[in-house]
């Protein structure tokens, strides 16, 4: 019988140009609870290839993201960082969680509706099955805890689903095995912290997103000091003056963008930001997050080019991560297979 621990996982896909939304979004809170958790970072390749990816770019983004993860500060000896390919489990759950979940289960996720577009007849079936993989990646882990931004969470739902059908579908065999409470947690969402949806540098209404064809729409983690400095002093913004409070924010939402970002930088909240920079002008407002950002960000930028010029070091990390993923995984399926009916 295998013991459930608390235990975080998430995973990054590795489709190119990381930005200021992903480290705030994601890759920061991410450094932050392994502070408190045991923290399992996947680099999810094979959800990068629900669409077709070009190889050397597929590979040169895998070992970008890990690099990101490591200068964002996460410990790949104190916790795991691997790329998902490596381990075959997870593809192998997800054909279980194929027979489990609901035609109508995956009809209802926005995100295939979003993606296929108007061509959904193209789409692949990895784009329209792949939030069963994505909860096979959680649960081949038996992870409890999910950190989830708002585009997230409907998969993470989803999950859940999944999770308690096959309990359920299973129950007699579960408990035959010792598994009085299920054999799969249901994984609980953890709440990220501020500015979560950064928005796009040239429209307030739109997330910052690395398929936008401006690069000026967003900070890519990658970006030198200049680079930064410019983006930010050309971000879009309105003629008046900052608001003293967030209330003044509404309908402004490049107004909003900035001071969230600036309050996600330094840690502060929008009201202490906007106690401080009430009534400025946005020139001078853009300096001082231009002073901040580069602050932040460029050490992050410099240790991750630092990291791509040895890629046999960041291959490394990605393959001891692995076999110390398969030690949890492999017993997890082997349990699977075994609730199943599947001879091992």
């Amino acid at each position: 019988m295998i013991e459930l621990k608390q235990r975080v996982f998430s995973g990054v896909q590795p489709t190119g140009n990381l930005h200021l939304g992903n480290y705030l979004g994601a890759i920061a809170r991410f450094a932050e609870l392994q502070n408190s958790h045991e923290c399992i970072y996947c680099v999810v390749d094979l959800h990068a290839i629900t669409v077709w990816q070009d190889p050397a770019s597929l590979a040169h983004n895998t070992r970008e993201v890990t690099a990101a993860y490591i200068a964002a500060g996460i410990n790949p000896q104190d916790h795991i960082i691997f790329n998902q390919s490596q381990v075959a489990e997870h593809a192998e759950l997800a054909w279980m969680f194929n027979c489990t979940a609901r035609i109508g289960w995956l009809n209802r996720m926005t995100q295939f509706k979003e993606k296929a577009g108007k061509n959904r007849e193209n789409a692949s079936v990895g784009l329209y099955a792949y939030p069963n993989l994505m909860a096979a990646d959680i649960l081949v882990y038996r992870a409890t805890h999910v950190p989830v931004g708002e585009d997230q969470k409907q998969h993470l739902e989803l999950s859940r689903d999944i999770a308690q059908k096959f309990n359920n579908d299973f129950s007699e065999q579960i408990a035959d095995l010792g598994y009085n409470d299920g054999f799969f947690p249901l994984p609980e969402p953890l709440i990220t912290g501020p500015a979560t949806r950064v928005m796009s540098l040239r429209d307030g209404s739109k997330k910052m997103s690395k398929s936008d064809p401006s690069d000026l729409s967003r900070i890519n983690l990658t970006d030198d000091a200049d680079t930064i400095a410019k983006k930010i002093r050309k971000a879009k913004t309105d003629p008046e003056p900052l608001p003293s409070e967030t209330d003044g924010l509404k309908g402004r939402p490049e107004a909003e963008n900035l001071v969230g970002i600036f309050a996600a930088l330094s840690g502060a909240s929008a009201d202490e930001v906007l106690r401080t920079h009430g009534g400025a002008q946005f020139s001078s407002f853009k300096q001082d997050l231009v002073n901040l950002a580069v602050e932040k960000m460029g050490p992050i930028g410099a240790e991750m080019q630092k990291l791509m010029d040895d890629t046999a070091h960041i291959d490394a990390i990605l393959g001891d991560g692995a076999a110390r993923a398969r030690e949890i995984a492999a017993p997890v399926y082997a349990e699977v297979k075994k609730i199943a009916g599947l001879i091992a």
